[in-house]
């Protein structure tokens, strides 16, 4: 079998190192002409960090990134809603590790470099179009010189994100993404160490929201690289984009002092942290409505390209990396029926990712703040005594451990 991936990201070059571990030949189209060290933190979940050591990668991302094993939901007002350990401190045999999304990508690019031939990774080539036959694929890549490349295949994979060529040729009719109606801005930046320095904090509901965790060394020893975003509703879910669904917007500090004035952190002056990021950007945070399948007989799709969603619980690239080893196990298991493992991989993955997309979409784990601070709205200045009194342990356990289960990171799970 050969296989044409569309889409040189986290997602398309995890297919293709699972592949090449399977013995299928691969070859990945990547749309830039060059590679940039683009981005902010990811936070790599237990169980794409499992994935990920399936192909020998979990050493180099716990050598560049840190191991997070705490994990803080607070009230706008700063009242902690839930304090719970993270990876290997909450029985995981795997840690949970945040990076900065280039790097990420660059421990992913040198292993395809160190293990595929020379010419699996082609740069400068965006998809244009795809056309099946009996025997296979043909797809069509462009160059930004207008000339194209020709490949053949027996399968195509979409892993080209949210404005995905492929999902557009196999739904000609879909349109635009949706805007959520939030404006996420995000950064990083050298800042001293919070806490014990392996610890998220998350503060305030989907529509007002900071959030802030270490992912990386810093220039000294008591700094590290430290990743935060805001969010900020700005309109309803589907109201019109007010831009791109880029990282390419360069975003003023200004904007967000008025709105960081709304939130209590005791660890650290975050309006400082934001001042002291010397670029970030925002954009509007938006998805797409769930498909009802992916694949065309021998054409299919991968990540963002299938099934963008809000970062709210942190699993846009973990579910992409499950898709990846996914994907490779249904063509290694019937190499000689390449539409029939296209199928079997969209029965294995498309209901449970749709579902959480839709939980991503009301806040995932992090609806437990909404759901106290909707609760505490009335109280004197929103502060309560005992959270118990406000939402109890099992209330917020079915929300937060919930999504954890949903979303296949649930600790028996992975055992």
């Amino acid at each position: 079998m050969k296989v044409l991936i569309a889409g040189g990201g986290i997602g398309g070059l995890t297919a293709a190192l699972f592949f090449q571990k399977a013995g299928i030949e691969v070859r990945v189209f990547e749309k830039v002409p060059e590679i940039r060290h683009l981005g902010v933190g990811i936070t790599l979940l237990p169980h794409a960090v499992k994935t990920l050591d399936m192909i020998g990668l979990m050493e180099p991302l716990d050598a560049l990134g840190i191991r997070t094993d705490r994990m803080l939901f607070r009230t706008r007002q700063g009242q902690d809603v839930w304090d719970a350990p993270r990876g290997l401190a909450a029985g995981y045999d795997v840690p949970q590790i945040t990076a900065h999304r280039a790097d990420i990508h660059q421990v992913l690019l040198d292993a395809v470099a160190d293990r595929l031939p020379e010419d699996a990774l082609t740069l400068d080539a965006a998809f244009e179009a795809v056309e099946q036959t009996d025997s296979g694929v043909v797809a069509t890549f462009r160059r930004s010189d207008g000339s194209t490349i020709e490949a053949t295949g027996d399968v195509l994979i979409g892993a080209d994100g949210i404005h995905s060529g492929v999902r557009r040729a196999l739904n000609p009719d879909e349109g635009a993404p949706r805007w959520s109606g939030l404006m996420l801005w995000r950064g990083s930046t050298d800042w001293p160490r919070v806490l014990d320095g392996h610890t998220i904090i998350n503060s305030g509901p989907i529509s007002r929201k900071f959030i802030f965790y270490p992912i990386g060394p810093g220039k000294t020893p008591d700094t590290q690289l430290m990743n935060w975003a805001c969010v900020v509703r700005q309109a309803e879910p589907g109201a019109p984009t007010p831009g791109q669904e880029s990282w390419d917007r360069e975003a003023k500090a200004e904007v967000l002092h008025p709105i960081l004035k709304d939130f209590t952190v005791p660890e650290t002056d975050i309006r400082a942290l934001v001042d002291a990021t010397p670029v970030f950007w925002d954009f509007p945070m938006c998805d797409r409505d769930p498909l009802t399948t992916w694949t065309k007989g021998r054409v299919t799709l991968l990540g963002d390209a299938a099934h963008p969603m809000y970062p709210f619980g942190a699993n846009g690239s973990a579910q992409a990396i499950l898709d990846a080893e996914a994907i490779a196990r249904h063509c290694a298991g019937l190499s000689d029926d390449p539409a029939g493992a296209l199928a079997a991989y969209q029965d294995e993955r498309l209901d449970k990712v749709n579902q959480v997309v839709a939980g991503n979409r009301t806040g995932g784990p992090e609806r437990v703040i909404d759901e106290v601070e909707r609760l505490a709205a009335d109280l004197p200045g929103q502060r309560f005594e005992d959270i118990e009194d406000v939402l109890p342990m099992a209330d917020r356990d079915a929300i937060v451990n919930g999504y954890s289960r949903l979303a296949g990171f649930a600790a028996d799970q992975l055992r």
